[in-house]
C-alpha cells in the first residue's frame, strides 16, 4: 500500500476505500475526497470550509501556527521592507519580481488604463451623496464590463491581462471618485508623474484652489510609506472569503469586472474587512485610559458580549506578521500627525496593556493588522467608512492574481459546494381548499 494515501473505512459496510494524499510545496498534505460520493455514497461536511482546500494555487502561503506569510515564496516582511505596492502586484500577477524594464513598463501599462471613461464619471452621479462608499464600489466596478467589453474574452490570455491591469489601474481612481461624490468636491484625474501611492492621496485630498501634491512632490513621505506598506500587507491572503468569491464567481464563466465586484460585496462584511473599522468603535466604547483595564477584564469574561477587536486571528496562532511589520509605521505615523487625537493614545495605551497582560500572552491574542490599519488611516485623514475601500484597493492584486491564475486552469470547474439538508422529508402535496 502507498505511504502517499489515507484508507476510509465504513464501518457500516466493512468496506474501505484508500484516496490519494496531495502534497504542495509547503503545508499540510491534502486528502482528495473527489470520488468519494461514488465510493461510498457521502458528502464531506465542513462549515465554513476550515478544513477544506477548494482550489490549488502558487500565490500566497500562511502557516498560521508560525506566523509566516509568503507571496510567491517571498517572506511578507522583506517585500515590505523593500518593494513598492506595484512591485508586489507584478508579483502576484507574473509569479516573479520585475526588473527595472518590466517594472517602467508595467507602471507604464498601469498609467495608460487609469483614466475612468468619461460616461462612468458621470455614472457617480446616479448615487446619493450619502451613499456609503462600498455600495458605490460594488455599483460601479461591476459596470466596468458595459464599458470595457471589447476584452471580455476570458479564454483568451492578452484579454485577461489586459482587464487585470485594468482593474489594477482604475480601483484608486474609483474609490477616490467615491470619496469626493460624498464630500461634493470635483473628481481629480490621475496623473503619470506620481507613483501608485501619491496618486491615490492627491485624487482623495486636493482641492482646486491647492493642489495636495506639488511638482515637487510636497508630501509627507511618511504617509507614503505607510499608505504602501498597508497595500502590501493587504495585497492577498490566500483563500479568504472574499478571494473564494471571486474564484466561486470567475469558476462560471463570469467577467471578472463582475467578479472583482463580487469579491468586494463579500469584504464589504463587517467580520472581514470591516474589522479595521470595528477597532475604532471599541476604542471609542472604552473612551479614556483609565477605563482599559475595565474592558480588559469585560473581554476576559466569557459571559460578557463585549469583544477587544483588533487582537487574535482566525489563521495566525501566533504573532500576525503584518502586524509585525505595520506596528512602528503606526508609531512614526502618530507621531508626525498634525491633528493629535485622545483615540491614539488610548490606542497606544491598550496596546501596551493587552501586550504585557498574562491573560493575552497565554492566549497567544495579540494585536493584528487591523488594529493598526484602522489607526493609521485616520491619521491619514482617511473616513472611516473608506477603510474597507481603502481594503478593496490592495486587495484588487490578489484578486485579479487569483482570477488569472483559475481561468489560466485547464483543470477548472465550476463551484459547486454541497449540503447536509435538515428539512422535511418528501410529503404529500395538499391542496388550497384542504390546508
Amino acid at each position: 500500500m502507498s505511504k502517499d494515501t489515507l484508507t476510509i473505512t465504513d464501518n457500516s459496510t466493512g468496506k474501505e476505500v484508500e484516496y490519494p494524499l496531495l502534497k504542495g510545496t509547503l503545508g499540510n498534505p491534502t486528502v482528495d475526497v473527489r470520488a468519494l460520493k461514488n465510493d461510498l455514497g457521502y458528502f464531506t461536511f465542513d462549515p465554513g470550509f476550515v478544513s477544506t482546500a477548494s482550489c490549488k494555487s502558487a500565490i500566497t502561503y500562511i502557516d498560521g501556527e508560525q506566523g509566516i506569510l509568503l507571496y510567491r515564496g517571498y517572506p511578507i516582511e522583506e517585500l515590505a521592507e523593500n518593494c513598492s505596492f506595484l512591485e508586489v502586484a507584478y508579483l502576484l500577477i507574473h509569479g516573479e519580481l520585475p526588473n527595472e524594464q518590466e517594472l517602467n513598463h508595467f507602471k507604464f501599462e498601469i498609467d495608460d488604463r487609469a483614466v475612468l471613461h468619461e460616461s462612468l464619471r458621470v455614472f457617480f452621479d446616479g448615487f446619493h451623496y450619502d451613499a456609503h462608499p462600498m455600495a458605490m464600489m460594488v455599483g460601479v466596478v461591476g459596470s466596468l464590463s458595459a464599458f470595457y467589453h471589447s476584452d471580455l474574452d476570458v479564454t483568451d490570455p492578452d484579454n485577461r491581462y489586459i482587464c487585470a491591469t485594468r482593474m489594477i489601474a482604475k480601483i484608486p481612481a474609483i474609490a477616490a471618485a467615491c470619496y469626493r461624490h460624498s464630500i461634493g468636491a470635483p473628481f481629480v484625474y490621475p496623473r503619470v508623474d506620481l507613483d501608485y501611492c501619491e496618486n491615490f492621496l492627491n485624487m482623495m485630498f486636493s482641492r482646486p484652489e491647492k493642489r495636495f501634491l506639488e511638482q515637487a512632490r510636497a508630501i509627507d513621505e511618511t504617509a507614503v510609506k505607510a499608505l504602501n506598506l498597508l497595500f502590501i500587507l493587504h495585497a492577498d491572503h490566500e483563500q479568504n472569503a472574499s478571494t473564494s468569491t471571486v474564484r466561486l464567481a470567475g469558476s462560471t464563466g463570469a467577467n471578472p469586472y463582475a467578479c472583482i465586484a463580487a469579491g468586494i460585496a463579500a469584504l464589504w462584511g463587517p467580520a472581514h474587512g470591516g474589522a479595521n473599522e470595528a477597532v475604532l468603535s471599541m476604542l471609542k466604547e472604552i473612551g479614556t485610559v483609565e477605563r482599559i483595564p475595565e474592558y480588559i477584564a469585560k473581554a476576559k469574561d466569557k459571559d460578557d458580549p463585549f469583544r477587544l477587536m483588533g487582537f487574535g486571528h482566525r489563521v495566525y496562532k501566533n504573532f500576525d506578521p503584518r502586524a509585525t511589520i505595520i506596528r512602528q509605521t503606526c508609531h512614526d505615523v502618530l507621531r508626525k500627525s498634525c491633528q493629535p487625537d485622545p483615540l491614539f493614545d488610548l490606542a497606544m495605551a491598550l496596546e501596551e496593556y493587552a501586550l504585557q497582560d498574562d491573560y493575552f500572552i497565554e492566549k497567544k491574542l495579540y494585536p493584528n493588522v487591523d488594529f493598526y490599519s484602522g489607526i493609521i488611516y485616520k491619521a491619514l485623514g482617511i473616513p472611516v467608512d473608506m477603510f474597507t475601500v481603502m481594503f478593496a484597493i490592495a486587495r484588487t492584486a490578489g484578486w485579479v492574481a487569483h482570477w488569472l491564475e483559475m481561468t489560466a486552469d485547464t483543470g477548472n470547474v465550476i463551484g459547486r459546494p454541497r449540503q447536509l439538508y435538515v428539512g422535511p422529508p418528501q410529503r404529500e402535496f395538499m391542496p388550497l381548499h384542504r390546508r
